[in-house]
């Protein structure tokens, strides 16, 4: 697995679940399995079924996450040079050409992306757009819903 670039609250993050995932998810997936155990005929038994494939999905996650980390490009973005031009970890302010409509993205590895709080992955349509360019430029870049415009108008790397 080649490095993938991580910002460094990112990899915090990411730490925080493993470790969440491993000292109290996987434990308590383990106590349901015993418990479903005791009931009884393992075939026709779906607590045992639902417990086993929660493990599954709690096992795949820690080592996804154990191979992202070990592998991680940590990039601490308050240690770049601030010279106002978009880079991977920055956060930026745009404006929506058509609707004046303000939003602010900040730009993450892909498997730190979270739409919810504004996080856009490297790989996106718009954070590819907006790599490289500086406050006042305009960037223009196809987004599933068509084409968008919007204007840079501020860059901060926090």
């Amino acid at each position: 697995m080649s490095q993938v670039p991580i910002t460094a609250a990112g990899a915090e993050r990411l730490k925080e679940e493993l470790k969440e995932l491993k000292s109290v998810k996987r434990p308590a997936v383990i106590e349901a399995i015993a418990v479903a155990r005791e009931h009884g005929d393992l075939k026709e038994n779906a607590e045992y079924h639902a417990a086993r494939e929660q493990q599954g999905f709690i096992e795949g996650r820690i080592k996804e996450l154990e191979a992202v980390v070990s592998n991680a490009q940590l990039i601490d973005v308050t240690k770049l040079p601030q010279t106002g031009r978009v880079v991977f970890g920055c956060t930026v302010d745009l404006v929506d050409i058509e609707t004046e409509e303000a939003v602010t993205y900040q730009i993450v590895g892909d498997i730190e992306a979270d739409i919810s709080h504004n996080r856009i992955a490297i790989s996106s349509p718009i954070a590819r757009a907006l790599i490289g360019k500086e406050e006042g430029e305009d960037i223009v870049f196809e987004a599933p819903g068509g084409t968008k415009e919007y204007e840079i108008s501020a860059v901060h790397y926090r």
